[in-house]
């Protein structure tokens, strides 16, 4: 269930940007970085869509959101793009004044944009094309809030134009209209936003220099723009004022967009680029410009993304691979000789990428930032003005991940810096120090370099920045993975598994994603919730049968949940209560297709039912409704495929425990519904919902999580909050009174 899978497996598939602790990153067009919430494909850290994205990189200066919902910006600063009110330049960070609450950020050459948890957009920075978005062409220094824009989920910038993605999956665009990159026919150069026309089920934008792109939940793209050098990949070099497909290109799951060129990374871990390629930045060999999606020679790759004139990768061992222009180092291979294949760059451990005009970025599973390239105005953050051919470590960052989870009586975090904290019920050893003591306030763990975790009924899994996985607790059916039935009160390997970019864990079963598409199961089998064509336990991991393309997993108690890169979500195992969501309560053994869904970009199993979050902010659920846990306002006891629950609308993720299950609004709030007799709901009564109420008093929420009969939240200054049964101690507050309302994990 969603209280028992990680961060990366709840927020979904198929984004530009992620959650990343005490810091998040993104991109720009000309100087784009991409996210995602562990080592792997790009996938949303908030259902699916670009969200949470922290880092982005404009021309000649840098961005960063701090977990507590400040901004800070360093480099270049002449047009006020650091927005400190000041126009002078800064070789360290400096905080971006007046503007809290924000979960990500973009950039353009010379402006920035931060998107705050409430859902509406701020810019600062150059204004002469009206890319602030405030009605006016008057630069500032400071921010201001972008008019008639709401419920936003996710931004893009290109040099001079700015997009965002609203929860309805609509895309609106301003600023710069020259070369038609607002895709609006009927748009000049427009200081306000303005719709792009005739998309629909949008679930990322990327903007290039002087074009934009969408990628699509059927894994498609689409472009407008500019297209000189062919970078909308349509097979013309013909301006496109409204969105065309990119030609003999599906299965997409990652896109990054360049000054005039772009990649993709589709689900086979393959990487495809066109438009530009002077510079060789399309990697295959050649300087000619390609028209279409080419591809480049490499394999396996995990994220990638466009600069100006170069192109970066990171592959599953966690080295960084570059290509492209090299003039000013950007390559970071200790030379400035441009390359028109890949070439490695020297750096390991990476796992996320930003690329700027002139300098480059890559955050290591360690939580530390290092940056290469020119560094005139101090872009490189390193305290000085001098270029880099080799990657040096930006001053004053460590950007670790975050991420929270939940079993029966127990709760795990992982923090900004990759360290694993836990409370509640030790009895069984799943807390994972070796003393099976309960513990009434978050403590420490030995284990660092983690970046997700998700907890069973008494048994945890944690993703290591390694790409490899540890478990500990109960192993009565192999659930641990380590080729035994032994329990463990300390973390051991799973065997025989890398290359891992998000992992869920059931009751006595777990799931791994890894960062080729395919699913990987162990533990517990006897409904067939393995997905091998067996009902035989598993004590080490093995392939889910006919899967492929796959981007985000959940486990409920005994059925299991699979997200596709076109939308579709599959099922296998107990289907009792018809929580497979194929219209019928036939077990199965082996995948089967959710009936009637598309467009999806999240998924969360509860104990006997499932969730789906749509690319229109919608949730769709199925399986057992004893609670109303279903959200469609009745307790009809079982529903076998899905239905809609009512009233809900700009959701950005989703969640659920045993028997009930949550919304996170894209304004930071969270809703509820189901069984609520220990006050999971957190709305301050015992009342069981039938359809979605408000968590009282809780703001600025980035990721939440339900256990068995609590519920956890991470809110963006890096606090932790619970409510509902406490009887363990799994609310971390030092007591075991229950609360109908939120309450701070004391030491997180």
């Amino acid at each position: 269930m969603s209280g028992r899978q990680s961060l990366g497996a709840r927020l979904g598939c198929l984004t530009l940007a992620v959650l990343l602790g005490t810091w998040l990153v993104t991109g720009c067009g000309p100087a784009t970085g991409l996210e995602e919430p562990v080592p792997g494909r790009v996938r949303s850290p908030l259902g699916g869509r670009p969200a949470a994205a922290r880092l982005a990189l404009g021309q000649y200066h840098s961005v960063g959101v701090h977990s507590d919902g400040t901004v800070w910006a360093w480099g270049y600063n002449r047009q006020g793009q650091l927005g400190n009110g000041t126009f002078t330049d800064s070789p360290t960070p400096v905080q971006v004044a007046n503007l809290g609450g924000v979960v990500s950020v973009a950039s353009g050459d010379y402006h920035a944009l931060g998107l705050r948890s409430d859902g509406t957009v701020w810019a600062w920075g150059d204004n002469y094309s009206g890319q602030l978005g405030n009605g006016t062409n008057t630069a500032s220094p400071v921010p201001v809030r972008v008019k008639n824009l709401s419920g936003v989920v996710s931004l893009g910038s290109g040099f001079s134009h700015a997009l965002a993605l609203r929860s309805d999956g609509t895309v609106w665009a301003w600023g710069d209209n020259r070369y038609s990159q607002l895709g609006n026919v009927a748009a000049t150069s427009s200081n306000l936003p303005v719709q792009v026309p005739g998309l629909s089920g949008v679930i990322a934008v990327m903007a290039g220099g002087y074009y934009s792109l969408a990628l699509r939940s059927d894994g498609t793209v689409w472009a407008w723009g500019d297209n000189r050098f062919g970078q909308l990949g349509d097979g013309t070099t013909a301006t496109r004022n409204v969105p065309v497909q990119v030609l003999n290109l599906s299965g997409v799951v990652t896109l990054s967009a360049g000054a005039s060129h772009t990649v993709a990374l589709r689900s086979d871990g393959t990487v495809w680029a066109w438009g530009l390629n002077t510079y060789g930045q399309l990697g295959d060999g050649t300087n000619t410009n390609r028209l279409q999606p080419v591809q480049v020679g490499l394999s396996d790759v995990m994220t990638l993304v466009a600069g100006n004139y170069h192109s970066l990768a990171v592959r599953s061992d966690g080295a960084v691979w570059s290509w492209g222009d090299n003039r000013y180092r950007q390559l970071g291979n200790g030379t400035t000789t441009s390359s028109r294949v890949p070439v490695q760059s020297g750096l390991s451990g990476g796992v996320t990428l930003v690329a700027g005009y002139k300098h480059s970025l890559v955050l290591r599973s360690d939580g530390t930032v290092w940056s290469w390239g020119d560094n005139v105005f101090g872009q490189l953050g390193d305290g000085t003005f001098n270029p880099r051919s080799s990657a040096v470590k930006v001053s004053f960052l460590s950007l670790g991940r975050a991420d929270v989870t939940s079993g029966q009586l127990h709760s795990v975090v992982v923090d900004s810096g990759g360290a694993v904290w836990v409370w509640g019920d030790n009895y069984n050893g799943q807390l994972g120090n070796g003393t099976g003591l309960d513990s009434l306030v978050a403590a420490p763990l030995n284990l660092s370099g983690s970046i997700a975790v998700s907890a069973g009924f008494k048994h945890t899994v944690v993703l290591k920045g390694d790409t490899t996985v540890w478990t500990w607790g109960v192993n009565e059916y192999g659930q641990l993975g380590d080729g035994t039935f032994t329990d463990r009160p300390r973390p051991v390997q799973v065997v025989g598994l890398s290359g891992v970019s998000a992992v869920a864990a059931g009751n006595y079963h777990a799931l791994a994603l890894r960062s080729n598409g395919t699913v990987w199961a162990w533990g517990f089998n006897r409904y067939g919730q393995l997905g091998d064509g067996t009902t035989t336990d598993r004590p080490q991991p093995v392939q889910v049968s006919g899967l492929s393309g796959i981007v985000a997993i959940a486990a409920g108690d005994s059925h299991s949940l699979a997200l596709r890169s076109d939308g579709t979500v599959w099922a296998w195992g107990y289907n009792f209560d018809g929580q497979i969501g194929n219209g019928s309560y036939a077990w199965h053994i082996l995948p089967v297709q959710v009936a009637g869904l598309s467009g999806v970009v999240s998924v969360a199993a509860g104990g006997y039912h499932s969730l789906a979050l749509r690319s229109d902010g919608t949730v769709w659920t199925w399986g057992y409704n004893g609670s109303g846990q279903l959200g469609d306002g009745t307790t009809v006891l079982n529903k076998p495929a899905p239905v809609q629950v009512t009233g809900l609308s700009g959701v950005v993720s989703v969640a659920a425990g045993n028997y009930h299950s949550l919304a996170l609004h894209s304004d930071g709030t969270v809703r509820a519904w189901g069984f609520n007799f220990d006050g999971q709901l957190g709305d301050g009564t015992l009342i069981n919902r039938h359809s979605p109420v408000k968590v009282t008093g809780l703001s600025g929420v980035v990721s939440v999580v339900a256990g068995d009969y609590h519920t956890l939240a991470l809110r963006s200054d890096g606090s932790a909050w619970a409510w509902g049964y406490n009887g363990e101690g799994q609310l971390g507050d030092g007591t075991r009174n229950d609360t109908l309302v939120p309450i701070r994990v004391l030491g997180i």
